[in-house]
């Protein structure tokens, strides 16, 4: 499976971006894709994710209420609408697919290379 994640950028506190992470290679329904982000000097930490099958998602309490996932397997994307960011939300955000063990452990077979949001207040 290959992920690339894009749509970051920079925005100021209060405001929103949207960022995808399109995969090819596999069949994308039957893989469950989540968000992570790093910000500098911290550890990669879970953000969101949407299981396969039941399509439940799940999301890091830093940011339930503000961010939703969603997928669309027509379109073998997986999105990632962030409102009202932040500056605590400053980080290099992942999409990876297929996990080996709980989905909010950074540890999954593919990754995409990243995509930087800035939120300055």
């Amino acid at each position: 499976v290959q992920l690339q994640a894009y749509g970051g950028g920079s925005v100021q506190a209060g405001g929103s971006l949207r960022l995808s992470c399109a995969a090819s290679g596999r069949t994308f329904s039957r893989i469950t894709v989540a968000w992570f982000r790093q910000a500098p000097g911290k550890e990669r930490e879970f953000v969101s994710v949407v299981r396969w099958g039941s399509g439940n998602t799940y999301y890091a309490d830093s940011v339930k209420g503000r961010f939703t996932i969603s997928r669309d397997n027509a379109k073998n994307t997986v999105s990632l609408q962030m409102n009202s960011l932040k500056p605590e939300d400053t980080a290099v955000y992942y999409c990876a697919a297929d996990p080996r063990s709980s989905h909010s452990n950074p540890s999954y077979n593919y990754w995409g290379q990243g995509t930087l949001v800035t939120v300055s207040s």
